[in-house]
């Protein structure tokens, strides 16, 4: 059985991209269109697809959160055992890709990934509410098998026991933070006729950014 969706279209006509009005650092020209995303009420704006590539050649691709835009790159935090952490430590190179609908806009990040400073961990994990500081714990590792969902939360209920409410949950060794360093940035705004407007922000050896434009 299949489903057709070829006479599916939708015209992008909501906005363009000027080449000759663009920052000269990537980064604020990201910051910016996040937040516009956040003000015209884009759910889950800082919501991105991370594509990673293990030791097996074999390519992953999930949606995280992205938590700091730095003058470097992005960061997002998860499990270093998780299926995403497994295949960083095998290649640290890896791609993110932000996507607004609302907006026709989307953003691709290429680069390498790196651990955060665990004091920098530990910050962020003390700022999440206590159920998901929780949950963390319950989730190793992640992306393992469970017998049953009864299973993790009576693995959630005995956590509640061990860490009543006015205690210190303490950051898992195996959980933490990432950041991507950002090479390359590309920023694509859908227009009219599928003559979309690409810009490609490409990291020199000097460290300088140059800018390009691609066929849409």
């Amino acid at each position: 059985m299949s489903t057709d969706f070829s006479d599916q279209r939708l015209s992008y006509e909501k906005g363009e991209l000027d080449a000759s009005a663009l920052p000269e650092l990537p980064l604020p020209l990201l910051q910016h269109w996040v937040a516009e995303a956040i003000e015209q009420g884009a759910p889950e704006p800082y919501a991105m697809s991370l594509a990673t590539c293990g030791s097996d050649g074999q390519p992953g691709v999930r949606i995280v959160l992205m938590r700091e835009i730095t003058e470097a790159g992005v960061v997002f935090y998860t499990n270093y055992d998780s299926a995403k952490g497994q295949d960083i430590a095998d290649n640290p190179q890896a791609e993110v890709l932000f996507f607004w609908h609302e907006m026709q806009r989307q953003v691709r990040i290429r680069g390498k990934v790196a651990k955060v400073a665990a004091a920098k961990t530990d910050a962020y994990f003390h700022k999440r509410p206590r159920d998901s500081q929780l949950a963390a714990w319950v989730s190793e590792p992640q992306s393992g098998e469970v017998a049953s969902r009864e299973v993790m939360e009576a693995n959630f209920a005995e956590l509640l026991e061990r860490f009543p409410e006015g205690t210190d949950i303490p950051t898992p060794e195996f959980w933490g933070g990432y950041e991507l360093v950002a090479t390359e940035i590309e920023f694509w705004q859908g227009r009219a006729n599928r003559m979309h407007d690409r810009i490609v922000y490409t990291k020199q050896a000097d460290g300088a950014w140059s800018t390009s434009r691609l066929l849409p």
